[in-house]
């Protein structure tokens, strides 16, 4: 149901039962899956590619450009999954030639000022605060949960299940599973309430305690640590996800454990 108050670009390609409020403007080349909600004065521009069931509140700007001065108006996109809300005044900016497309997963909910730029791929079912952050490049895994006015420094990657305390600044990279807090930002323990909430058994949790036990709270540096975890350790999904995405960091992993004087 589109308003008379509202522009909808004729190439625009909109399913049938999608509402769109006054004074929204909606650009060429944009796809709008079914049962999707658009509040009144959003912009929508080319690139955009949203799933079904979406709700899009107010003031947001979903493909804009990116600000990046070596963007050179080539062909990208901004891609939304499916069950995403997007809250009051969020920007989410199109990709560039490094990614060709800026993701965001299913099922999350962007609240309120967040910013998302250029090149970012976000995992499904995150939550991100209101005024979160996120640099170019960046990558955020599966049901990461990003406190409010958090900063991503450009890419820099979040782990699966991780969760980033409000108004950290994440310089490096933050490994699956675990709470990170403080400045410097630093891993302050396993995130057990998230993992509970999603169904892992009090054996798992305890295993993944034990990673990062040797990893974070052992004096080793990450090679040593590593290399132990593999050795004494069993094989498991979540030990070598913990150990690939330690090994695949560029930009480092965030410090072990921090304790005050």
């Amino acid at each position: 149901m589109n308003q008379p108050l509202a522009y909808v670009h004729p190439q625009a390609k909109i399913a049938r039962n999608v509402v769109i409020e006054p004074f929204t403007t909606i650009h060429n080349n944009v796809i709008i899956g079914s049962g999707t909600w658009i509040g009144s004065n959003v912009t929508i521009m080319e690139g955009a590619r949203i799933g079904k069931n979406c709700r899009i509140f107010p003031g947001s700007v979903i493909s804009a450009i990116p600000q990046d001065l070596k963007f050179d108006d080539e062909e990208t996109t901004a891609e939304i999954g499916d069950n995403v809300t997007i809250r009051e005044c969020v920007t989410i900016n199109r990709g560039t030639k490094d990614r060709s497309k800026t993701i965001i997963g299913n099922n999350c909910l962007i609240m309120a000022y967040c910013h998302i730029a250029h090149d970012c791929f976000v995992g499904d079912n995150c939550i991100f605060s209101n005024n979160t952050t996120l640099a170019g490049h960046v990558t955020i895994g599966n049901n990461a949960v990003l406190a409010g006015m958090v900063a991503v420094h450009q890419f820099a990657s979040v782990g699966n299940h991780a969760f980033v305390t409000g108004g950290s600044l994440v310089r490096k990279d933050v490994p699956p599973y675990v709470k990170s807090a403080r400045e410097p930002l630093s891993y302050v323990g396993i995130n057990s309430v998230g993992l509970r909430r999603r169904g892992f058994s009090t054996e798992k949790i305890r295993e993944i305690q034990n990673i990062y036990r040797i990893l974070f709270q052992s004096n080793y540096n990450n090679s040593q640590a590593i290399n132990i975890i593999e050795a004494e350790m069993e094989a498991t999904p979540e030990r070598d996800e913990i150990m690939q995405f330690i090994k695949d960091s560029h930009r480092g992993i965030m410090k072990g454990y921090y304790k005050a004087n």
